[in-house]
């Protein structure tokens, strides 16, 4: 696994406790809180403490500085791109934690003010209550640079209202924090302001009841009314175009939208879109489209095979050119091959899902009382790694 120094006057991850309350604190400020391994494995460890300690009831997430999380950490993947599986364990590590995140038998929080993207984005969503903003913006862009929508977020933007989810994972539109809410991503917009006042009132519950939790962050949270402008007013455009069966059918739906009067906002999300890389959006597309008859463990575990094939450029080499392009460069002048739509493989796409031997698949427990089992350390992974 990839591994990354660690100051120790600077933990990456924070954890507190505070009478039945426990905080935890996203501590990288100048990586914008990226979710590197040890940020996986502390948050993991913190949380496993927690829901077996019978004193700890709330638990709340915030990030330091200008970012709650921009998502995993892209030069972490790109520096192993020459060695074989090199992340493939803080993989393994981040998809078996999101289960318990999505499962988490304590009341969690999450306090989203500013940059939530990507997997940073799974620390958010899926909590019980979850805070955002006027600082807030949202984005699951990962296909536009090779990637695909993960940590959880097929399951999550496939169970969005009509083709919302599509939308979002293939375009990677950004949402304020208002509109966070309106599209029943998070809970609660509470204004940045009232949040240290929000934190202190939370601890002071001494309780972690989500009548009581609810209650508290009502008192500082305010009505969402979304702008006449949001394309979150667009629904009936984005569902015709974007229920179409393939990428080439979206896009060609959407430029015939774009030419009608009143829709001068597509054109930019169409530019951006034919600017993304032709296999990220036919991975995407399938992985949401499949994940509206799947389940959280079955999303989970096709998510990490997509993952892991895509780091082995099963299909394509656009992961790493499209993390060069944004951010070793910086040119944001990726070169994708297949360059189009048309010549990319279905066959590829196809082995990209694939599923692995039961013994390689990611393990989630199924069973209550088993519920932490399937750690790395105990997966077939570990051992092949001792062997090689």
């Amino acid at each position: 696994m990839a591994q990354e120094a660690v100051n120790v006057n600077e933990e990456v991850l924070l954890g507190e406790e505070i009478e039945h309350a426990r905080l935890i604190t996203l501590n990288q400020p100048r990586k914008l809180n990226v979710i590197s391994s040890r940020v996986v494995s502390l948050l993991a460890d913190y949380l496993e403490k927690w829901e077996n300690d019978d004193k700890a009831e709330l638990v709340l997430i915030k990030g330091a500085g200008r970012a709650f999380s921009a998502g995993g950490d892209l030069k972490m993947f790109y520096d192993g791109r020459n060695q074989k599986d090199c992340c493939l364990e803080v993989v393994y590590r981040m998809y078996w934690l999101c289960y318990h995140i999505h499962t988490y038998k304590k009341t969690h929080v999450a306090i989203a003010n500013g940059i939530t993207m990507g997997g940073g984005a799974s620390l958010m969503v899926p909590l019980k209550f979850s805070v955002v903003t006027e600082k807030t913006v949202f984005a699951t862009p990962e296909a536009s640079i090779g990637f695909h929508t993960d940590c959880g977020f097929s399951y999550i933007h496939s169970r969005l209202p009509g083709h919302l989810g599509e939308y979002l994972a293939l375009t990677g539109a950004r949402l304020t924090g208002k509109e966070v809410v309106a599209a029943g991503l998070a809970t609660h917009f509470v204004p940045s302001e009232k949040l240290g006042e929000l934190e202190k009132r939370l601890v002071s519950l001494k309780s972690g009841n989500e009548s009581a939790v609810k209650s508290a962050i009502e008192e500082f949270s305010v009505e969402v009314q979304l702008d006449e402008n949001s394309f979150l007013n667009k629904q009936s455009i984005i569902d015709e175009c974007f229920s179409k069966e393939t990428v080439a059918e979206i896009i060609e739906s959407f430029e015939a939208e774009a030419k009608k009067e009143g829709n001068g906002w597509i054109g930019p999300v169409l530019k951006g879109l034919k600017r993304s890389s032709p296999t990220g959006l036919i991975i995407t597309l399938r992985s949401i489209r499949e994940a509206r008859k799947q389940s959280l463990p079955e999303c989970l575990k096709k998510e990490f095979r997509v993952t892991i094939n895509i780091l082995r450029t099963v299909a394509s080499e656009d992961v790493y050119e499209g993390i060069r392009a944004l951010t070793i460069d910086k040119d944001n002048a990726p070169k994708w091959n297949p360059s189009s739509l048309d010549k990319v493989e279905d066959e590829k796409i196809d082995l990209v899902f694939q599923p692995f031997n039961e013994d390689l698949e990611l393990h989630i427990p199924k069973k209550e009382e088993c519920r932490w089992d399937g750690k790395y350390e105990n997966s077939a992974y570990s051992t092949l790694k001792v062997i090689e």
